[in-house]
């Protein structure tokens, strides 16, 4: 018998992701949370509503080099805890690379995907959002709202 959703979020929530997950896991989870994020925002904002498209669309967000880029946006804006897993990730072993993008790219993509898998078993749902949206440039600005380095915090912190 599967656990219940009561049961779940509980045991999301005690966990302590960057001691208990290995990056691995990390990565795993990352990817499938990365989809959701892509398929949420290609039907609810998009109005994509073939699976031919859909799919087709989905590719240009996960694909490694993608992936790559929107982390290479992302990066200015980590807090050092984040840094810290995205390092971990990029710098894990990789035994099988995909011929459509290089090593390095293949590794952004790995500290990606193990980033947000952490910052969803945190349940920091939407750090994940504002990060996305960052990466892959839909709301425009550098920084789009909720998205703020340690260095933005720090100047803030200055200021007042």
């Amino acid at each position: 018998m599967g656990l219940s959703l009561t049961e779940r979020e509980m045991i999301l929530h005690d966990m302590r992701p960057c001691q208990e997950a290995t990056v691995p896991a990390l990565a795993y989870l990352g990817d499938s949370v990365l989809e959701v994020c892509v398929r949420t925002y290609l039907v609810a904002e998009r109005g994509l509503t073939t699976s031919a498209h859909l799919n087709r669309e989905a590719l240009t967000f996960v694909r490694a080099t993608a992936q790559s880029q929107a982390m290479e946006r992302i990066q200015p804006w980590l807090t050092e805890e984040e840094a810290a897993i995205y390092r971990r990730g990029r710098n894990t072993g990789h035994t099988q690379v995909p011929r459509s993008a290089s090593v390095a790219e293949y590794r952004r993509a790995t500290g990606m995907e193990a980033l947000f898998g952490y910052l969803s078993l945190g349940g920091q749902y939407d750090r994940i959002q504002a990060l996305f949206r960052l990466g892959y440039g839909l709301d425009g600005g550098d920084a789009p709202g909720g998205v703020a380095s340690d260095t933005d915090r720090s100047q803030k912190n200055l200021e007042e």
